[in-house]
């Protein structure tokens, strides 16, 4: 059955979105339109190229994480503070994009005129305008040919977790950061009102974990921290509509950092397992 779908951000813990991909290929399901944020964006970018689930779980299963950071120069904590201070960043994420580039290539996808119409969206977030950005279909305000633009540069965006990776820049001008910093989990794409949805529209969340303890802020660091985290989860959230929230199957996560970078293949598997566990018993009460 063929099916719309979106993918959340998660960082690192994205793995467990394969585990989910692989439970949803196995059903015999198949996607039309794929939208993601972050690691979202990174799995909808690879299903949209072609791949299948075992060709991503071999390809997660083999990267070295640590070769998609570039290299730091000076590797001291104060000299870090100065590089963030003046980039923005700490990794300027080249080689992350250039691992998407090959990737994608391998599939013959290079830019969006390579999909079909509608194929692939990702979110990122233009910190210098103030506005959330659909990637390709905001790209003519920049004066930028959605055809001819990168699908690895723009997955790259989605994926600029502040302060780790530093901003890109769009038109010259616009910095662009993660998407997940305006919307996480995007599935108001496919939320057009007062219209019959095309198909069914399934969502795939990774959900951090919580004791339902209150967050703690006590310090600047702690402050970050919430501010980022209700950024990134308390829109979406709130606009789940009813019409979606029967068809979002959510992945409880461990408490793994999203820029840990320094996973061990037992704690790949686990996150890839957790994705398809999860999966498994959301498609038994799924009625699509």
């Amino acid at each position: 059955m063929k099916i719309d779908g979106v993918f959340s951000g998660g960082g690192i813990k994205g793995f467990a979105l394969v585990g989910a991909f692989e439970e949803i290929e196995q059903r015999g399901l198949t996607f039309v339109r794929l939208a993601g944020t972050s690691a979202g964006a990174i799995i909808a970018a690879f299903i949209a190229a072609g791949y299948s689930s075992e060709e991503l779980k071999q390809m997660v299963m083999e990267v070295n994480e640590k070769q998609l950071l570039d290299d730091v120069m000076f590797d001291f904590p104060f000299l870090k503070w100065v590089k963030l201070y003046f980039q923005l960043g700490l990794y300027k994420g080249k080689k992350l994009e250039q691992w998407l580039e090959v990737r994608l290539a391998q599939k013959g996808i290079r830019t969006f005129g390579d999909l079909p119409p509608e194929t692939l969206r990702v979110i990122t977030s233009d910190i210098t305008n103030g506005r959330l950005l659909i990637l390709p279909d905001d790209l003519p305000s920049y004066n930028k040919d959605p055809l001819t633009f990168s699908v690895a540069r723009a997955v790259r965006m989605s994926c600029t977790i502040p302060y780790f990776f530093q901003p890109v820049k769009l038109n010259g001008r616009a910095l662009t950061v993660d998407g997940g910093v305006l919307s996480n989990f995007p599935i108001w794409l496919f939320d057009e009102a007062d219209k019959k949805l095309m198909r069914p529209v399934l969502g795939v969340k990774l959900m951090t974990k919580t004791t339902g303890v209150p967050r703690q802020v006590k310090t600047g660091i702690d402050l970050f921290g919430a501010l980022f985290h209700t950024m990134k989860d308390a829109h979406d959230a709130r606009y789940i509509s009813r019409r979606h929230e029967s068809s979002i199957l959510f992945i409880p996560v461990q408490e793994t950092a999203i820029t840990d970078f320094n996973l061990t293949d037992e704690k790949k598997y686990a996150l890839i397992q957790t994705g398809r566990d999860h999966a498994k018993a959301f498609f038994k009460r799924w009625s699509y």
